[in-house]
């Protein structure tokens, strides 16, 4: 019997388990809760994804940002199915958008805060300045964003143009402070922790290709419960996207920026309370933003309408960005739908990164490869 048929029928747990294999060796596996069970928002996807998706991998290759090695596990990311759940125009610029925002991040979480001081300013200057070319010898970074932010623009209106660059720039900044905290191993509080990771999840500047047709005036764009809107999903796209990426973070050394260490850090519990405690407060921030939509106020119909197909964009984030986490190989490898079914994921051995392969050269983990490292197979049949 295969493990995930074992847990399905046997266990249906709640918590995490400690399972002994067929051949007498133990491993643990994390139960992660069903989340998004009653989000209203259902998955979609668009129907160019496929197609896209290969015109902006091919452009972004192109860079060789990463070794063969690194760039195999970053292609089993599949960023463009990403962006292919979250927007149904403007998919190129979606799927570029993904490709600058991950290699910014792989790039940035092996260096110190000086060093991505110095990355970041080279990207903010490309975004700003997309026309300039850029000099000879530097990061790939700069001139990837030049790139995508030239072409991303000509299908623009003026005001979402503005939105991105905005959002894109605090983004960004955000990088380096959370540089600092690793530098300095900070863990946050979970309230000082949301407030940063709001910015450093990059979930404002993902919103804007769902809006680049569209005309908001700021007296709409601005408005406090648009923004509460905003920074709702945020949240909850912090909240899963944590749940999902922790196995992962913790395998490679790079757990202390998730909201489950640091509300066990907080709480002084285990994995299974705060688990417990992020569950909870992920459906507090459900009932938040179901009640921020009756209090959106009026513009006018005009107004209105592009509003309405703004919020419904941000609404459908949540949904497409835990689809993600499991359709994609970035956090559970080839078994992603086997673990969105049972919601118990093998706890994964501690595989410390090479802190001294940066650049071109930073490795990209690959789950599979970490799967092969534990004592027992995450298919191998359990007893109980």
């Amino acid at each position: 019997m295969a493990a995930s048929n074992t847990f399905a029928s046997l266990f249906e747990p709640k918590r995490s388990i400690v399972v002994r294999t067929e051949d007498g060796r133990e491993q643990k596996y994390l139960y992660l809760p069903e989340t998004m069970a009653d989000w209203p928002w259902p998955r979609k996807i668009n129907p160019y994804y496929e197609e896209v998706t290969a015109e902006s991998n091919a452009w972004f290759k192109t860079f060789k940002p990463f070794t063969p090695e690194s760039q195999y596990a970053y292609d089993k990311c599949d960023f463009g199915r990403l962006a292919s759940l979250a927007y149904p125009d403007a998919l190129r610029t979606g799927v570029d958008l993904m490709n600058v925002f991950f290699v910014v991040d792989e790039y940035t979480d092996v260096e110190p805060a000086p060093v991505v001081r110095e990355m970041i300013g080279i990207v903010i200057d490309a975004l700003h300045n997309p026309d300039k070319p850029r000099p000879e010898g530097e990061i790939m970074l700069g001139e990837v964003t030049r790139q995508f932010w030239a072409r991303g623009r000509t299908t623009a209106t003026p005001e979402a143009a503005k939105h991105f660059v905005e959002a894109f720039t605090d983004y960004l900044n955000s990088v380096i402070v959370q540089a600092e905290d690793r530098d300095n191993d900070t863990i946050r509080t979970i309230d000082s922790y949301l407030e940063t990771r709001r910015q450093n999840i990059g979930a404002r500047p993902s919103y804007v290709p769902g809006e680049l047709h569209l005309s908001i005036p700021d007296e709409a764009f601005y408005h406090p419960v648009i923004k509460e809107l905003e920074y709702l999903c945020a949240d909850l796209i912090i909240l899963d996207n944590d749940i999902a990426s922790y196995n992962k973070e913790q395998a490679t050394g790079d757990d202390r920026h998730n909201i489950l260490t640091i509300a066990m850090h907080q709480f002084n519990t285990d994995f299974d309370s705060a688990m417990d405690w992020v569950a909870n407060y992920h459906k507090e921030v459900e009932m938040r933003f179901l009640d921020a939509l009756k209090r959106v106020p009026s513009w006018g119909p005009e107004v209105d309408k592009q509003v309405a197909v703004y919020i419904e964009h941000l609404a459908n984030w949540p949904r497409c960005n835990d689809c993600w986490n499991f359709e994609s190989g970035r956090y559970f490898g080839s078994r992603g739908r086997e673990y969105q079914k049972t919601r118990l994921v093998p706890m994964l051995p501690k595989r410390p990164q090479n802190p001294n392969l940066r650049r071109e050269n930073v490795e990209v983990p690959l789950v599979d490869k970490i799967e092969l490292e534990m004592p027992v197979s995450p298919a191998v049949a359990v007893t109980v």
